[in-house]
Parts: C-alpha cells; sequence; structure tokens
C-alpha cells in the first residue's frame, strides 16, 4: 500500500463512527420533537386507534435502538423509506430537490470565492485606502443577517424588473431562464462567504509574503506578479480551502431561509415543509444525507491538501 492510500484511510476512517452515530441521532429526533407526530400528521380529529395506528407504521411503538438498527439495516440497502406526505421514496425525493441546492450552492461559491481571490490579492499586493475600505465593508456584511440581504436583493429585483424574484426554472428545460432566477438567491448566499473568504485569504497572502522565500526572490528582482501568482498564492490557499470545503456543505444543508424566501424547490425547503409536516422518514433521510455528503467533502478538502502541499499527503514534516 502506497503512502497516499495509507494517508487516505487514516483521514476517512474517523468518517465511520459519525455516520453511524448520525442516524441514532436522526432517530431520536422523533423522541425530541414536542408533541405526539402521529397525532400531529391525522390532524386534531384524529381518533386514539388511527394515532396508535400510525404509531404502529412508523414503528414509533418501539423502543429507539430497535427503530434505529431498523432503519439502519434499510438504509444500507438503499432504503431511506417513504415520505409520509407523498408516499414517495425518501431517496427519490432528495434526489429531486438536490440539483436546486446543489447549483445555488456551486454558483454562491464560485461568486465568493472568485470575488474574495481578486480583492485578497489586490489588498494584500497595495495595502492602503482600498485595502482598508474592502476590510471595512468585508467586517461590515459579517454582521447582516443573510435573510436581511435576501430581502432587499427580492425587492431590488421586483422594483427594477432586471432578474424574476421568485419561482425556479429547470436547468434542462430552459438553461438562460435557469439562470435568472438562480442568480439572486446564489448572490444571497455569496454575500454572506465573501467576507469570510476575503479575511481568510488577505491575511494568509500577506503571512507568506513576509516568508524568507518571498523575500528572496524579491531580491533576485523577480515580478511583482509572478510572486504573487506563482510562490505566494499557493501555499495560502490552504485556510480558504478548507472553510471553502465547510461552506459548501454547510451551503447543501443550510439553505433553508434562502429557498422559502425565493420559491425555491430545493432540498432546505423540502427539509423545513419536512419538520413543519412531522415527516419522520423525510427529516432522517434529509439529515444522514447532508451529514455524509458533508463527511465526504471535507475528506476530499484534506486529500486536495497533499496536491497543495506534497509534505501533507506523505506525512513529512517541514
Amino acid at each position: 500500500m502506497n503512502i497516499r492510500a495509507k494517508n487516505f484511510l487514516r483521514r476517512a476512517w474517523p468518517a465511520i463512527p459519525v455516520l453511524l452515530l448520525v442516524p441514532l441521532a436522526a432517530t431520536a429526533l422523533t423522541d425530541l420533537m414536542p408533541g405526539d407526530p402521529a397525532a400531529a400528521i391525522l390532524g386534531d380529529r384524529a381518533r386514539p386507534q388511527d394515532i396508535a395506528a400510525v404509531d404502529q407504521q412508523l414503528g414509533l411503538d418501539r423502543p429507539l435502538p430497535a427503530r434505529y438498527f431498523d432503519w439502519l439495516g434499510h438504509a444500507l440497502s438503499g432504503d431511506l423509506g417513504r415520505s409520509i406526505g407523498s408516499r414517495v421514496p425518501v431517496w427519490q425525493e432528495i434526489s429531486q430537490r438536490l440539483p436546486v441546492t446543489a447549483q445555488l450552492a456551486v454558483m454562491a461559491l464560485v461568486f465568493a470565492v472568485v470575488v474574495a481571490f481578486l480583492l485578497s490579492i489586490y489588498s494584500a499586493s497595495h495595502p492602503g485606502p482600498i485595502d482598508r475600505i474592502a476590510t471595512g465593508t468585508s467586517a461590515g456584511l459579517m454582521s447582516v443577517p443573510p435573510f436581511v440581504v435576501a430581502i432587499a436583493l427580492s425587492y431590488l429585483a421586483t422594483t427594477t424588473g432586471a432578474l424574476p424574484p421568485l419561482g425556479w426554472v429547470p436547468l434542462s428545460r430552459d438553461a438562460y431562464e435557469n439562470l435568472r432566477h438562480a442568480l439572486v438567491p446564489a448572490l444571497v448566499l455569496a454575500i454572506a462567504e465573501i467576507p469570510v473568504f476575503h479575511r481568510l485569504l488577505r491575511a494568509d497572502i500577506v503571512a507568506t509574503l513576509q516568508e524568507n522565500f518571498i523575500l528572496n526572490a524579491r531580491a533576485r528582482g523577480l515580478p511583482r506578479r509572478y510572486i504573487m501568482f506563482r510562490h505566494a498564492l499557493r501555499p495560502s490557499l490552504f485556510s480558504v480551502l478548507t472553510v471553502a470545503g465547510i461552506s459548501f456543505g454547510r451551503l447543501l444543508g443550510g439553505t433553508v431561509i434562502v429557498e422559502t424566501i425565493f420559491s425555491l424547490p430545493g432540498l432546505g425547503a423540502l427539509a423545513a415543509q419536512s419538520i413543519y409536516s412531522k415527516d419522520i422518514p423525510t427529516i432522517q433521510g434529509i439529515v444522514v444525507f447532508v451529514a455524509a455528503l458533508y463527511l465526504v467533502i471535507n475528506l476530499l478538502v484534506d486529500l486536495a491538501f497533499g496536491i497543495l502541499d506534497p509534505r501533507v499527503a506523505t506525512g513529512s514534516r517541514a
């Protein structure tokens, strides 16, 4: 087994206990919910025998360990159960909603990284008024709640008529209209990520520019742009790469507010609807799916460190 394979296994095995504990926590959510989920599903006029039948159907009359191992056994075979409301398999519900959330997350991450990348390079290499303005603006944006930005951009899109403020058009139906409908929600998500990326990358670039190998490159008379892109930028990407992976996982599982405001049929809206309707199988499936996806993304980020710095892949020290 080569060094890269050993490094992969060393980083991957801690995810196994997490993948086993997350379904346990998702199963225990039914016990932590206020009221009786069966009564909430059937309504106020439900008869006791009907409530008991739904409890038996959902397995709520069984102890937590039995429900956990039963759900885990079905999940390992690819069966996440059926939605109580639509009677559609949970995996099908997730697969139908995931493209919307994934597109928003990718667009938001690309916007945030590109803007933060350009601002950080300019700010770190040109300290002065523009750097102070960019840093102050980033600090201000970090304190603005996403729903405030969403309402402001939605109002702006409505008054100008340049972009549709609500709704969604699938990419397979009309690519142009899809981008028009996705632009404003993606910008809302990106605005929340830009300050974090900008502050991290700027600080890392400034610290890297003080290293001896950068001073040596300057002493040799190398152009400033060459030093920045060839020597300074690559070792400054570790923090941003880590945060980008975490942000992408958070965007996939945390777009509830944006999808609700803009009426988007994404995974966040499905989670909100499932919680409101006490759709237990769907809630369990979404929680476990997002957690597994989050772990996979972070594992890929760890492996990407080996590409940026071979010492990470081989386990050697500087």
